[in-house]
């Protein structure tokens, strides 16, 4: 079943709660922290079954039509059509989105096409996991992921010398119906607006840590669930032509916690098995198609980004320098770059489960690695190309209400070709991405959304062909004796 924008926003009408520090959000599609990002997913589930993009964006099987990025490719038309589900959704949030719901959807699909492996942790658990997958594919389920304990409860024996409660997530009692959980996980990018999170580990945990290895899916509306939001950006949007990203995209991340959550065992996917609860992700193909999307939505916000560039330097008169057009040229061939490496993923896929195609998994690694190591030096080299003109720049549009201050704006801000309103029209988009807290808070995700830059440049590492690489050099020592020439 493919959902539409209104089922979609009443499906967030469920009795959640949701957090502003103290105040409780009654309804996330019409407060005013939430309502526009709400809006801009519900613009997604209308687009992607929009006549126009229901063949990409959609597919038949056992006499339904489901989401394209619950398809389980298996052919190179499949990986194709996946990828063009996910550019689609990232070009309609400017790739402004990341955990939209095509995201842990991708995860989970992935986990689906490996069965087999849930089996060998616990009886059931095979089915469990396909069963949900069938789940989600049939409701068009947005789920967001919960798979990092919070920072300060990394180190659980510092907890245990001072006699605290280990505030990370836990299973705390279990009987024949389920599990019970209590305690606390991040980051909740989205949960806001998602129906569904998915608790699990993208860290690896101690054998002594088995109570929190525990993988499940959990409603987010269900009783002892409550989310806590950071500050929302959209609430602070002066208006839509004052902060047109903030006002809109401000996806929001959250800290969820779990007082007495009761999973029922059909909901449970890995359990007392501290080594599976992160190695089902680069076991099977789930990792590296959840983090395909990420390729693909960052690709399509460098696009936003080094456009942006070139309407600012235009606009302040600096687009004929030759030094400058060089900047463009170089961010010019990154983003080409990037689009080949997203490109060379399909065209050189390989098998990690018999009967499905995935992408090139280390191709995708280095797409991970590049984007999350040059996205704020990317921001920096605009950042030089606006040089002061953010700040030469009325506080808020509100200069037109007054139709003297209009008149004067129009006069002293406007340039040749550009009148003063469009003007700061650009610069407040530029601004809005590269420079306000909006900004900020987006050059910290892109560093840190798939992990520490360790555990990025890890996934690389292991991926590596290293027999090759070593091959290489010992043809060569291989080839003459010591002692000089023979």
């Amino acid at each position: 079943m493919l959902k539409s924008g209104s089922e979609y926003l009443e499906s967030l009408r469920d009795g959640r709660r949701v957090f502003i520090g103290s105040e409780q959000v009654e309804d996330v599609t019409e407060h005013e922290a939430f309502r526009n990002a709400a809006r801009s997913f519900a613009m997604i589930y209308d687009m992607k079954s929009a006549p126009e993009n229901r063949d990409v964006m959609s597919f038949e099987e056992d006499g339904d039509r489901f989401s394209s990025y619950f398809l389980m490719p298996k052919t190179h038309d499949d990986l194709v059509k996946r990828m063009e589900t996910h550019r689609r959704i990232a070009e309609w949030s400017h790739g402004l989105l990341g955990r939209s719901p095509d995201h842990v959807s991708s995860f989970v699909t992935g986990l689906a096409m490996k069965p087999t492996m849930f089996e060998e942790i616990g009886e059931g658990f095979g089915d469990n996991i396909v069963n949900y997958y069938k789940y989600m594919r049939a409701n068009d389920i947005f789920a967001c992921y919960t798979v990092l304990p919070p920072q300060g409860a990394r180190k659980p024996e510092l907890y245990e010398r001072e006699g605290m409660t280990v505030p990370t997530l836990r299973v705390t009692d279990e009987d024949d119906n389920g599990v019970t959980l209590n305690g606390m996980k991040m980051l909740g990018t989205s949960a806001i607006f998602s129906n569904e999170t998915w608790v699990g580990n993208l860290l690896p945990l101690a054998p002594n840590q088995e109570r929190e290895s525990i993988t499940c899916a959990v409603p987010l509306n269900d009783q002892g669930v409550s989310i806590w939001s950071r500050k929302p950006l959209e609430k602070y949007a002066v208006t839509e032509f004052d902060n047109p990203l903030s006002y809109r995209f401000d996806e929001s991340d959250a800290m969820v916690i779990f007082e007495d959550v009761k999973v029922p065992w059909e909901k449970v996917f890995v359990h007392n098995n501290t080594e599976m609860s992160r190695g089902i992700y680069v076991q099977s193909p789930s990792h590296s198609m959840g983090n395909h999307q990420s390729n693909i939505r960052f690709h399509e916000k460098l696009k936003l980004i080094i456009g942006i560039a070139h309407k600012i330097v235009t606009a302040n008169g600096a687009g004929h320098i030759p030094a400058v057009q060089g900047i463009l040229g170089g961010l010019a061939a990154q983003e080409a770059a990037l689009e080949a490496i997203i490109q060379g993923q399909l065209q050189n896929p390989e098998v990690m489960v018999d009967g499905y195609l995935n992408i090139n998994q280390r191709y995708m690694y280095a797409a991970l690695y590049w984007c999350t190591t040059n996205y704020s030096k990317i921001c920096d080299v605009v950042r030089d190309l606006m040089g002061g003109g953010p700040f030469q720049m009325p506080a808020d549009i509100s200069v037109v209400d007054d139709p003297v201050m209009k008149e004067t704006f129009e006069k002293y801000w406007s340039v040749p070709g550009q009148s003063a309103i469009d003007r700061m029209k650009l610069y407040k988009l530029a601004w809005d991405l590269i420079g306000s807290e909006f900004a900020g808070r987006h050059i910290q995700y892109e560093r840190f959304y798939a992990g520490p830059s360790f555990v990025v440049t890890n996934y690389s590492y292991l991926n590596a062909p290293w027999d090759a690489f070593d091959g290489l050099v010992d043809d060569i020592l291989e080839g003459y004796d010591a002692g000089g020439a023979s």
